[in-house]
């Protein structure tokens, strides 16, 4: 009887050996965020009808915020708030309700980061809206990152300023912290967002985790239509995650 379960349990390792040696080591990671959800903007439900998991970034105290917090979390989706901030160009009406400025105090800057995590539900994170201006402000970026702390988001550094203090200010609070690669968006025409979209398997043979972020609203039938048509390519080449889990280890969310 010990014989016959020596050679079960030797049959046994031998496959899952066999089976670990067949494991394909060699895909990349790959994380598509989009934006400037929460205002039914065009695009809004063939994005979170894709069979891929994604991270949604939902604009708060807008028509559609709750509406479209609760539908991409049942979907499998991540959910993280897409916080309005000042430009250096561009106006201050074209961000929306609760929108950080630098003319803002201290208080009322924590108090509207504080209401934009209320008011969008199952969030995880936070990225910003725009916000060139006061990515590049230390004050004003100390106190989203120390309420981010406090209520356990990790931040997405959209990356839309050169010189962006997020990552010392991050580092230094230990929030856990992560950096857009690349715009899908950035020009609207379709042939650049086609474009956008095809290269991101050779993007991926230089840089691994990549996270690329495309948009809702003017640009979305469009970045809906050039994801679903390299769907296949990016599964061969890469596992395709949320963006929490890019996160290390080492980094707990709170």
């Amino acid at each position: 009887m010990r014989i016959i379960l020596l050679m079960v349990v030797l049959l046994f390792s031998s496959f899952m050996s066999n089976a670990a040696a067949n494991v394909d080591n060699t895909k990349k990671v790959l994380a598509i965020v989009i934006d400037d959800f929460g205002n039914n903007m065009k695009g809004t439900e063939d994005m979170l009808a894709l069979p891929i998991p994604l991270t949604v970034a939902i604009m708060p105290h807008m028509t559609t915020t709750e509406r479209d917090a609760k539908l991409a979390h049942s979907r499998g989706h991540e959910v993280i708030i897409h916080l309005p901030m000042e430009p250096k160009r561009g106006k201050k009406s074209w961000l929306g309700p609760g929108a950080i400025t630098t003319d803002l105090s201290d208080e009322e800057i924590r108090k509207r980061v504080e209401a934009a995590i209320e008011n969008v539900p199952y969030a995880v994170g936070m990225n910003h809206h725009m916000g060139s201006k006061v990515t590049e402000n230390e004050r004003i970026m100390r106190i989203v990152l120390e309420v981010c702390k406090e209520k356990g988001l990790y931040y997405l550094d959209s990356k839309t300023a050169g010189k962006s203090v997020i990552p010392k200010i991050a580092a230094e609070l230990s929030v856990p912290y992560l950096e857009n690669n690349m715009f899908f968006d950035h020009q609207y025409s379709s042939k650049h967002i086609y474009k956008q979209a095809s290269v991101i398997v050779k993007k991926l043979e230089d840089r691994s985790p990549l996270i690329a972020i495309g948009h809702v609203g003017i640009t979305g039938d469009n970045v809906v239509g050039a994801i679903k048509a390299n769907i296949p390519e990016y599964e061969k080449h890469a596992e395709i995650v949320l963006l929490s889990e890019l996160i290390p280890n080492s980094v707990p969310l709170y």
